[in-house]
């Protein structure tokens, strides 16, 4: 596979997902040495009609660097990125302080607004969990556009696939604030029907989620037990209320 070319310009280096009627490839650009590496989705059949209207609405994208038919197949081209998978990042078990853990939240839903108007096939499986990378020593997080063929998916489909990874930052933990897990379950309510809403209500909320935060770490480990545990049966009175 290494001396595969692609319209004799995409040297791929890597097949990363292979199957009926769409590929996934790594490449390199063998005329463009600035950009080199790229990311290569290519449809054929059912799906190369599907999905060209959609990569023609794609000029809100910086990461995209355009499309061409090629043969039978209609072939993407976008930026690599680095970076782990969040799932490897953020896990039950992790030790990120709530900074870390705030910042990315903010970085991952800044990253969820930018696609508001593309194209929901596309957004979605930018959204999905291998899509959504981590580099911690880079200190980034930013998007891997395998975009997979997917049914269904609509802009409401994307604020749940961004709370999905939401949740997995701001992870429900003994040391949440009362504040953070209040949001948590605004979210589960479905409160926003929009990523545009859904980045609003975060605005809304960072600045008294930082101030909780802050207010925890003055506190003497008792004390600070004790307000964590309030807080929780505040929430779970709150919640038994609602039922």
């Amino acid at each position: 596979m290494g001396a595969m070319l692609v319209r004799e310009r995409y040297k791929v280096v890597w097949v990363l997902d292979a199957r009926e009627d769409y590929a996934f490839a790594e490449a390199v650009d063998i005329l463009d040495r600035e950009k080199g590496a790229c990311l290569l989705n290519i449809y054929e059949g059912p799906l190369l009609r599907a999905y060209l209207p959609c990569f023609d609405q794609m000029q809100n994208c910086p990461a995209f660097r355009g499309m061409f038919l090629d043969g039978e197949s209609l072939v993407t081209v976008f930026d690599t990125c680095g970076g782990e998978p969040i799932d490897r990042v953020f896990y039950r078990g992790d030790h990120h302080d709530w900074r870390t853990r705030l910042d990315y939240a903010e970085r991952l839903l800044h990253q969820a607004l930018s696609m508001a108007d593309l194209p929901p096939e596309v957004s979605c499986a930018a959204m999905l969990s291998e899509n959504v990378r981590i580099d911690l020593k880079g200190d980034t997080l930013a998007l891997r556009f395998q975009v997979v063929p997917l049914e269904g998916m609509n802009p409401r489909e994307l604020v749940y696939l961004t709370c999905d990874q939401l949740r997995k930052i701001l992870l429900p933990r003994f040391a949440s604030p009362v504040e953070e897990l209040a949001l948590l379950d605004e979210l589960d309510q479905g409160a926003c029907r929009s990523v545009v809403q859904l980045y609003a209500l975060w605005r809304e909320r960072e600045g008294a989620l930082r101030a909780a935060y802050e207010a925890l770490d003055k506190k003497n480990f008792f004390r600070r037990w004790c307000a964590l545990l309030w807080g929780r049966c505040k929430r779970w009175a709150a919640r038994r209320k609602r039922r």
